[in-house]
């Protein structure tokens, strides 16, 4: 089932919303590293959320994730990527990594946790290996020429 979605500018207002979504979507995977803890994974959020590079997911005009695309000298990071697990598996993420996409030439790089079901999309949508440690799987797509 493909739920209606859009996206829009962040604003400085959108971020206390956010830190639950975050929390709420990353805890499984932390928690399967031993890593998860209430506070920081709010901290970690509200010290590096950038409004002028992030984009709010809506669905049915309610917030329900962000995406944030960060540019870098070596291309551009795709940083801040959570959806409401509730709406995982409905085409959401996709169409959102699609429309992300779309708006750089450059290389996109990015992070995911070990063993984390998004790294799946994320290689669905052109991303590759580049390197990985205890924690992280860092991926990245080289757009066509």
């Amino acid at each position: 089932m493909t739920e209606k979605w859009t996206t829009r500018e962040a604003t400085p207002a959108d971020l206390e919303p956010l830190l639950d979504i975050r929390a709420t979507a990353m805890r499984p995977d932390l928690e399967r590293l031993g890593r998860y803890d209430e506070h920081r994974v709010r901290s970690r959020l509200r010290d590096a959320y950038d409004p002028a590079h992030t984009r709010i997911i809506e669905v049915d005009g309610e917030i329900a994730g962000c995406v944030a695309l960060r540019p870098a000298p070596d291309g551009d990071w795709l940083e801040h990527f959570y959806l409401a697990p509730g709406l995982h598996g409905r085409g959401i993420g996709s169409g959102v990594l699609r429309e992300t996409l779309a708006r750089t030439e450059r290389p996109v790089h990015l992070n995911v946790l070990q063993g984390s079901p998004a790294r799946r999309l994320y290689e669905r949508h052109g991303f590759v290996l580049d390197h990985e440690d205890a924690v992280d799987v860092y991926l990245t797509r080289t757009p066509a020429p």
